[in-house]
């Protein structure tokens, strides 16, 4: 029979601190969790208030609210991922009323082309079938030069470059002449600065062509619903 093993009072004594430490470590990882948890769900709320009045705030910039009287939150669809807007992730699309008949439909699209990245979009489409404004929600184009495209950076105060695009559709600039003048198309660009009014003019053809050739469904879903290709399973 072999004999019990003793353990030498250094051991015992080791062992008995790193429990101790182990056990204050986890106790204190518990409370932390919990902690963050708490802040997490305590300013949820906020974060998500403050979140949804920017993107309010955004639609504001492209959809004046005289033109509508719905409550735009409350008749959204849910937009997955589309190639052809340029969008890797879930989005929206906001659709604007009057009396109750179809006014404008709200979306956002990016470029990827931009000289310095992903350019973000967003763009009213009105139901006539009109570009009604667009703008540029987020990118990283050389300060000074690309960014531009940008109507708060834009130095020509007078008749910023974003907003040639107002009020224009396929009617009165042909989907095939929706790129710069230096592509042979007809909006201007900037001398030197041409890949990122480039990539927006040629994003917001591409994402009008999308919203026109669907204008119809996207405008008689249900409220909330989510959108999906027709003949592609939900």
């Amino acid at each position: 029979m072999s004999e019990p093993i003793e353990v030498a009072p250094r051991e015992s004594s080791v062992l008995r601190i790193s429990a101790r430490t182990a056990g204050i470590m986890l106790i204190f990882a518990l409370v932390f969790t919990a902690l963050m948890a708490g802040t997490y769900r305590a300013t949820a709320p906020y974060v998500a208030a403050s979140a949804l009045a920017e993107k309010l705030r955004l639609i504001g910039e492209v959809l004046p609210q005289e033109l509508y009287d719905n409550d735009l939150t409350a008749d959204a669809l849910i937009l997955p991922p589309q190639d052809m807007l340029g969008l890797d992730e879930e989005t929206r699309i906001w659709r604007a009323r009057k009396l109750g008949a179809p006014v404008a439909l709200v979306l956002e699209a990016a470029a990827a082309d931009g000289y310095s990245g992903r350019i973000g979009l967003i763009m009213a489409v009105g139901s006539d079938g009109k570009l009604i404004a667009l703008r540029v929600t987020s990118h990283k184009e050389t300060p000074g030069l690309g960014d531009y495209i940008n109507l708060k950076k834009d130095r020509n105060k007078t008749r910023p470059w974003i907003t040639q695009f107002n009020n224009l559709g396929f009617d009165t600039v042909a989907q095939k002449s929706w790129r710069v003048k230096k592509d042979g198309g007809h909006f201007d660009q900037m001398s030197g600065a041409t890949i990122s009014a480039r990539a927006v003019t040629n994003a917001s053809g591409r994402a009008l062509a999308w919203t026109l050739e669907r204008s119809d469904r996207l405008f008689t879903l249900p409220a909330n619903s989510r959108y999906t290709e027709e003949g592609k399973p939900q």
